[in-house]
C-alpha cells in the first residue's frame, strides 16, 4: 500500500474513535430560538463534513474556458504556404 493510503486509513480510524468517545449531549445555541440538547457526535460529525466539502470545493482545480491555441490563431492568421523549408533543409531531413 502507498503511504498516502495508510495515512488516510489511520486518520479515519482516529477520527472514528474520537467521534465515538464524544457522544454525550451538549447544549447547542442556534441563532434563533432557545438552546437545544444535541449529541457531540452529531455536532462534530456535521462540522467535519462541512469542512471536508468546503476544502474539496476550495482545492479542486479550476476549469479553463478558453484555449491559448484560439488566441494564437486569432492574432496570427494561418499562412497559406506552411511549407517554408528550403531544398537544403529537405535534403538534410531525408
Amino acid at each position: 500500500m502507498k503511504s498516502k493510503t495508510i495515512f488516510i486509513i489511520i486518520l479515519t480510524a482516529l477520527l472514528t474513535i474520537f467521534l465515538m468517545v464524544n457522544n454525550d449531549a451538549v447544549e447547542f445555541n442556534f441563532i434563533i430560538g432557545s438552546p437545544v440538547l444535541v449529541s457531540k457526535l452529531i455536532v462534530i460529525g456535521i462540522c467535519i463534513l462541512i469542512g471536508f466539502i468546503l476544502g474539496f470545493i476550495a482545492g479542486r482545480p479550476r476549469t479553463t474556458h478558453r484555449s491559448y491555441n484560439d488566441e494564437i490563431e486569432k492574432n496570427h492568421p494561418a499562412q497559406e504556404n506552411k511549407n517554408t523549408l528550403s531544398d537544403e533543409d529537405r535534403d538534410y531531413i531525408s
